[in-house]
């Protein structure tokens, strides 16, 4: 079988931009994460990619251009993930569970994702201020907690002094601990965050903590059928 040469390869990268566009981009999410902005060198993403520098400057114009592109790609997987969620028919309490937990589903998944928000933390959001494609993304994920917030507080289930920023916050808050904390709340208490058989207990802990907060001062509601067949009230 005939091998492909660097002429050939070249060829169908260019008849393939969006596919070598993706490849440069999954292995430049692991580069800034693990070495961050200043660390990471974009002749190292080249080579792993079997591109060019100049390739990937065409395609992202600079290396803040392929950082930015990282990001946008990072935010773009954890929305994605939520738009897919089948919550509008489910009971508010239930579809705010479901929402917690699929996101300490994706986050505990995807630790670059974690860690490349705490350097742009680092850089007090130097470059992700200058995308409108994050700002978007992010719209329609409070757009949904929105939409859950309002059907719960409609029905007597949910507290009114919170909003969707609020139980955004919480959620991400648990969730990026898990991830973020994991070696020093490791070496410090000998507990692995993220150890396979402890993932089912901390995912149930994360809607808890989200359900029993948006709940604390509701009034009375009625009893409902999860999904699950369980049956559920809010006893506050």
């Amino acid at each position: 079988m005939e091998l492909p040469t660097k002429t050939s390869t070249d060829k169908v990268r260019r008849r393939d931009p969006e596919r070598t566009k993706a490849e440069i981009l999954e292995v430049a999410m692991s580069e800034f994460a693990e070495h961050g902005f200043a660390g990471a060198r974009v002749d190292e993403i080249a080579s792993i990619t079997s591109t060019t520098k100049r390739m990937i400057y065409y395609y992202f114009e600079s290396k803040e251009g392929l950082y930015l592109g990282v990001l946008e790609a990072a935010y773009e997987s954890i929305r994605r993930l939520e738009q897919t969620l089948d919550v509008e028919g489910l009971h508010p309490v239930e579809a705010l569970r479901k929402l917690a937990e699929s996101t300490y589903d994706h986050h505990t998944k995807h630790a670059d994702f974690i860690r490349l928000v705490a350097i742009e933390n680092v850089h007090k959001a130097k470059y992700i201020k200058n995308s409108e494609t994050i700002n978007k993304l992010n719209s329609t994920a409070i757009g949904t907690l929105e939409g859950i917030l309002q059907r719960g507080v409609a029905i007597g289930v949910f507290r009114t002094d919170v909003d969707a920023l609020d139980v955004h916050m919480m959620i991400s808050s648990y969730c990026v601990f898990q991830v973020a904390n994991r070696y020093t709340f490791q070496t410090l208490f000998g507990r692995d965050l993220l150890a396979p058989d402890r993932h089912a207990h901390y995912r149930r802990l994360a809607g808890d903590c989200i359900v029993a907060a948006v709940t604390a001062s509701a009034p009375r509601g009625p009893r409902f059928a999860a999904p699950d067949g369980r049956e559920c009230v809010n006893d506050q």
